[in-house]
C-alpha cells in the first residue's frame, strides 16, 4: 500500500470530547457528577468506558446495576459500530463535547444486541475484518495469519497501540502489483433516515478497462442521491472519520488510509444542515 503513514496516524489518534451524564431516572446514593474522556473515533463505546462504568458505579447501590448501555438525544448507541460513525451519524452537526447519556436499567432489546464482556467485541472485530478480508483477498490473507497475529490486531487496537496494530494489519492492505487494487472494496453506507442498518454491495476499486473507481462513483451506484445534480443545492454530506472526502478520490485509497481497523470504509450519509 501507498505509505502515508501521516494519514494512517491522523485517523488513528481521532478523538472526540464526550461528557457521559447518568440518566435522570437512575436510582443513586448520591450525587452523580458528569464524566468527561476523549473517545477515539476507531474504537467501540463498550471498549473504552470502562472508567465511565467505575464512576458512575460509586453512585448507586449494586442491586441497581444492570448491563451499562449508552443513548444520544433518545437514540440507543449501538456499541458493534465504530464510535467516530456514531457520532458522525448522530451528532456531527451539535456542539462538542459530546453529550452521552448512561443507562443501567430498561436496556432496550429491540435496539442493540449484548455486550457482557470484551471477548463479545473482538469476536466481532475479528468476524469483521475476516469478512472484509473475503472481500480484498478471497480471505487468503487473514486466514494464512497465526493465531497470535489475529491477536495481535485485536491488542493493538483494545490497547491503542497504533505501531503493533499496524505491524500486521498492512499485510491486510497490500494487493499484487499487477492488480489495480483490492478485489472489492469492504465498504459500509450508513444513514440516519433509513431503517436499514447499512448498504453493502460488491464494488471493484477499477472498471474492467481499467478505469479507477472513485468515491463519486460508488455513491452513483449505491446512493445516488448524494450526489447533486447540476445547480442543486447540497442535500447529503457524505462523511467519513469526521471529514467529506472529494467525490474524485479513488475508492482504493480511501479503503487503504481511511478504513477503520475493522478494515471496512465506513461511509456516513447525513442530511445537509439548512443554512
Amino acid at each position: 500500500m501507498a505509505d502515508d503513514k501521516d494519514v494512517l496516524r491522523d485517523v488513528w489518534f481521532g478523538r472526540i470530547p464526550t461528557c457521559f451524564t447518568l440518566y435522570q431516572d437512575e436510582i443513586t446514593e448520591r450525587e452523580a457528577e458528569p464524566f468527561y474522556l476523549l473517545l477515539p473515533r476507531v474504537s467501540y463505546l463498550t471498549l473504552v468506558t470502562d472508567k465511565v462504568k467505575k464512576h458512575f458505579h460509586k453512585a448507586m447501590r449494586q442491586e441497581d446495576l444492570e448491563e451499562m448501555w449508552f443513548e444520544y438525544e433518545g437514540t440507543p448507541l449501538k456499541w458493534h459500530y465504530p464510535i467516530g460513525v456514531l457520532f458522525d451519524l448522530h451528532a456531527s452537526n451539535t456542539a462538542l463535547p459530546w453529550s452521552i447519556t448512561v443507562h443501567f436499567k430498561d436496556f432496550p432489546e429491540r435496539d442493540l444486541l449484548h455486550c457482557p464482556s470484551n471477548s463479545v467485541i473482538e469476536a466481532h472485530f475479528m468476524s469483521s475484518i475476516k469478512e472484509a478480508d473475503t472481500l480484498k483477498h478471497k480471505g487468503q490473507v487473514v486466514n494464512e495469519m497465526q493465531k497470535k497475529d489475529h491477536k495481535q490486531l485485536w491488542m493493538g487496537l483494545q490497547n491503542d497501540k497504533f505501531d503493533q496494530f499496524w505491524a500486521m494489519n498492512r499485510k491486510l492492505m497490500e494487493y499484487p502489483t499487477e492488480d489495480s487494487g483490492f478485489r472489492y472494496i469492504p465498504f459500509r453506507i450508513y444513514q440516519t433516515m433509513s431503517d436499514r442498518p447499512f448498504i453493502q454491495k460488491l464494488f471493484r476499486p477499477a472498471s474492467p478497462d481499467g478505469h479507477t473507481h472513485t468515491l463519486g462513483d460508488l455513491l452513483k451506484v449505491v446512493f445516488p442521491a448524494a450526489i447533486p445534480q447540476d445547480d442543486e443545492q447540497k442535500k447529503y454530506l457524505v462523511v467519513v472519520h469526521g471529514i467529506e472526502p472529494l467525490l474524485e478520490t479513488p475508492v482504493q485509497w480511501l479503503s487503504e488510509h481511511l478504513s477503520h481497523p475493522d478494515n471496512f470504509l465506513h461511509i456516513s450519509i447525513i442530511p445537509a444542515p439548512s443554512d
